[in-house]
């Protein structure tokens, strides 16, 4: 009974642990800014001859009025550019990986569409987004990379400094998000959130990873889960008990919208 019981409380305040201190996400603000107020076209508004994160599609969802879901990486030369992809084969039809390449042979790369049909649209940088939409819009920025490597914040950061639209960062990699709530706290900052442990594999870091137990890097004042696995355990826990505001993705169908305040990434429909 004894050895029960202190197997018992072991678990107990591991529990308490991952609960009160890995999982919680940050404070939340007690005035929403405008960009936890809206719903983000998923890379633009594209579809048919207007590809995705292109600068055509970011300027038909300012044109509407829909927040824009935008992928950054960085280019060979430290250049911050427009793309969700590591790889360039789906978008550009060409081999290779995105980091291998400067910005100036990566602008001369032209964007396909769904079906492969080649445009005249390019692979963006992320001045030339600012530029094309002018604030007339809030910004969902996803921070891309996989490793502790963080170099993208900073040269994200030195664009966006003064830009004066709206904005905030969201980024599966809870490092990128640790360096814009040391470095950059006052912008807004959220955790996406897929079953990796399940996707990706059963790894300890997956784990962690969707446990939510590396929330005490990111510390993220909102969730963006895959819709897949909106009950799963720390989802729900972070969004219900915690109150971290919500974000659902991707949104296709009508049946998809959320019926509540959870804001959508959509691509195919309209809100």
């Amino acid at each position: 009974m004894t050895v029960f019981l202190i197997i018992a409380g072991f678990l107990l305040l591991l529990w308490l642990f991952w609960l009160l201190v890995l999982l919680r996400p940050a404070r939340q603000p007690r005035v929403y800014p405008q960009t936890l107020l809206t719903d983000y076209a998923h890379r633009g508004l594209h579809g048919g001859d207007i590809p995705e994160n292109s600068l055509a599609a970011f300027r038909l969802a300012a044109e509407y009025g829909y927040g824009i879901e935008l992928d950054v990486q960085l280019s060979r030369d430290g250049e911050v550019m427009v793309f969700h992809d590591y790889t360039l084969d789906r978008m550009t039809g060409n081999n290779g990986i995105l980091t291998s390449l400067t910005a100036a042979e990566l602008s001369r790369l032209h964007l396909l569409c769904a079906d492969g049909t080649a445009t005249e649209q390019r692979i963006p940088t992320l001045a030339q987004v600012l530029e094309t939409v002018g604030g007339r819009v809030p910004l969902l920025i996803e921070l891309k990379g996989e490793s502790t490597d963080t170099a993208l914040c900073p040269a994200a950061d030195a664009i966006l400094r003064d830009y004066p639209g709206d904005y905030c960062v969201e980024s599966f990699n809870p490092m990128l998000l640790n360096w814009y709530k040391k470095h950059r706290p006052d912008v807004m900052r959220g955790q996406l959130y897929t079953d990796v442990f399940r996707e990706k594999g059963r790894t300890p870091l997956n784990f962690l990873l969707s446990c939510m137990a590396l929330n005490v890097l990111s510390r993220p004042h909102f969730i963006a889960y895959d819709r897949h696995y909106e009950r799963k355990l720390p989802v729900r826990l972070t969004t219900g008990m915690m109150r971290a505001k919500r974000f659902v993705w991707t949104v296709r169908r009508e049946e998809e919208r959320p019926t509540d305040d959870t804001l959508m990434i959509f691509e195919g429909i309209r809100p």
